[in-house]
């Protein structure tokens, strides 16, 4: 059977259902979950998981086999269809609540935003046949409930962000550029590229050597002293809030006030380091913080506003209904040849497949 590939933003590609189990036979008009009274009905949430296995099919089927689904990947004591399933309901739950709050925002979907999920949900039925709509459980006013909430998600997102603060002192955004040599404290590589762990004689000898190159560096460059010593000069960006580097690394760093300056020999539990500081203030890398600080500020909000929300409201999940939703198909995607596309064989459908695009403005991917 063939699925035309759906996402929030686009339908682009296609999907083959292989492997058919069951037939998508669930009561769509069960009550899976209520919101504050409000009934939310099976099918959406049930074409919404499915829709998320299948763009997932491709990806996790190469890396670990047919049976993903039903594997402990993470090996928290729940299966991979049930981590999905846990997610979706949950971005289910996130995209009711924000749509009985459009008011709080004036957000409201315009009528071409209306035309328009109307007629890429009546494409997408045309699209499949019967076999694939009723794999994905997928209905016409099933698909348009799923467009419009996703469409109302994206907008309500971008009326809470505009709240965001976005004024970024030049201090807070301030990334500097510099180089490093990093020397393993632990083990080494021999002649045939295999790994020797370092003997207690061998470290205190690395020891002296790291200073040593330190010494001809200050003398010299550090690019020609990893020449001399054989090692690798590497390059990076440090801002006051990284979290990433190594503390006593950052430390070091902020300690360099001067363009050129070269640390000393920085220690930590498993390298040394030789740093020097190449920019104090480097542009691209700041502007890029900058946004950066933006888009966690704006991410900050969004989830605060969406979580103060969820907190004063009812959310009743009817399990039994849920564990009906089950994912029965494995789906494999193939795109035909275009000017932009080539032609992706699939090893599991002898389907022929085409390609549609149809975009669907002012809507994102919900996660």
């Amino acid at each position: 059977m063939k699925v035309k590939r759906f996402t929030t933003l686009l339908v682009s590609g296609v999907l083959a259902a292989s492997m058919l189990v069951g037939c998508g036979g669930i009561n769509k008009n069960e009550t899976v979950a209520t919101l504050d009274g409000q009934e939310i009905k099976l099918g959406v949430a049930n074409f919404a998981a499915r829709l998320q296995q299948a763009e997932a099919d491709d990806f996790y089927r190469a890396y670990f086999g047919d049976d993903v689904w039903s594997s402990d990947l993470y090996n928290n004591g729940t299966t991979m269809e049930d981590n999905t399933k846990n997610s979706v309901i949950e971005m289910i739950e996130n995209l009711y609540i924000l749509q009985n709050h459009m008011a709080d925002y004036d957000v409201t979907l315009t009528d071409d935003e209306t035309a328009k999920i109307a007629e890429v949900a009546a494409q997408f039925m045309a699209d499949n046949d019967d076999k694939a709509i009723n794999a994905l459980g997928a209905t016409e006013d099933i698909v348009k409930e799923y467009l419009t909430l996703v469409t109302v998600q994206s907008k309500m997102r971008a009326a809470i962000v505009a709240d965001a603060d976005t004024n970024v002192s030049d201090a807070d955004a301030n990334t500097s550029a510099y180089s490093y040599v990093n020397v393993s404290k632990t083990s080494y590589k021999d002649a045939e590229g295999n790994t020797q762990e370092y003997t207690d004689e061998e470290k205190t000898e690395l020891a002296d050597t790291v200073q040593k190159f330190h010494d001809a560096a200050a003398d010299t460059t550090l690019d020609t002293a990893a020449d001399e010593y054989g090692y690798t000069v590497s390059t990076g960006t440090f801002s006051s809030d990284n979290t990433t580097l190594d503390e006593e690394v950052l430390n070091a760093l902020e300690g360099l006030k001067s363009e050129g300056e070269l640390s000393d020999v920085v220690e930590t539990d498993n390298y040394y380091y030789v740093l020097r500081l190449d920019e104090i203030t480097d542009a691209d890398a700041t502007e890029e913080h900058r946004q950066e600080i933006i888009s966690q500020r704006q991410s900050d909000l969004y989830n605060e506003v969406l979580q103060g929300w969820k907190d004063d409201a009812e959310w009743v999940l009817k399990d039994k209904v849920w564990d009906k939703v089950t994912f029965d198909n494995l789906f494999t995607t193939t795109v035909e040849s275009t000017e932009t596309t080539e032609t992706t064989e699939s090893s599991t459908t002898d389907n022929a497949v085409t390609e549609n695009t149809e975009a669907v403005e002012g809507t994102e991917s919900v996660q």
